[in-house]
């Protein structure tokens, strides 16, 4: 039994130091400690992740409300505004992917991803689109072609739907955050895209927390 143990924890042991070794090619220049916009940063802090150690001065958001869900679509909407994100399923058949130890995928397309725990991801965001008043913003694909794994909901203890994802518009009603928190494991991570004057701004994009 001890030998079996033994053998156990130095296979364990080998994995953990092996996943540390594999490189980790994502930028941080979308993280929310890079923003410059103030105003956006102190409205970012209220919901986010990254921006929690900013949070101590509370000011109100207007959260949009959620509409419906599907496994494939998302939408929130208020009085003046729609949003909707739509995903899709991945194929891998259209994408480079390149290895590392001929295991761990650390790029597409020659581009580090979130999304997966150095795995093919499954599934894509293929779509988020926001109808403010009479003003379509598409999001560029360049803001989400790297995100992968899109969770639109989940189901708790009790059987009931739920979701991360969350739309919140300004005080000062000039911005929308489109946000989710999305991903597995190690890739897990969180993205906010900001529309601003009803013009798409910029996402911010942070992970291991």
């Amino acid at each position: 039994m001890r030998t079996v143990l033994s053998i156990l924890f130095c296979c364990i042991v080998y994995n953990v130091f092996a996943q540390d070794d594999i490189p980790d090619y994502r930028t941080k220049r979308d993280n929310f400690l890079k923003m410059q916009e103030k105003d956006i940063r102190a409205d970012l802090s209220q919901f986010t992740f990254g921006g929690i150690s900013e949070s101590l001065t509370k000011h109100r958001l207007d959260a949009v409300p959620l509409e419906s869900v599907s496994n494939d679509t998302i939408v929130f909407s208020n009085d003046t505004a729609i949003i909707q994100i739509t995903t899709g399923s991945f194929d891998a058949t259209k994408h480079k992917v390149s290895w590392y130890d001929d295991k761990y995928a650390v790029k597409l397309d020659n581009k580090p991803f979130w999304g997966t725990e150095h795995k093919v991801p499954k599934r894509t965001i293929t779509s988020v689109i926001a109808i403010i008043e009479s003003d379509t913003v598409i999001v560029p694909q360049t803001a989400f072609f790297d995100l992968y794994e899109p969770k639109l909901f989940y189901t708790d203890a009790k059987g009931k739907q739920k979701t991360f994802c969350n739309v919140y518009r300004s005080p000062d009603k000039r911005k929308y955050y489109i946000y989710m928190v999305n991903g597995e494991g190690s890739g897990r991570y969180e993205v906010t895209w900001v529309i601003q004057d009803k013009k798409y701004l910029r996402r911010v994009v942070d992970w291991n927390f």
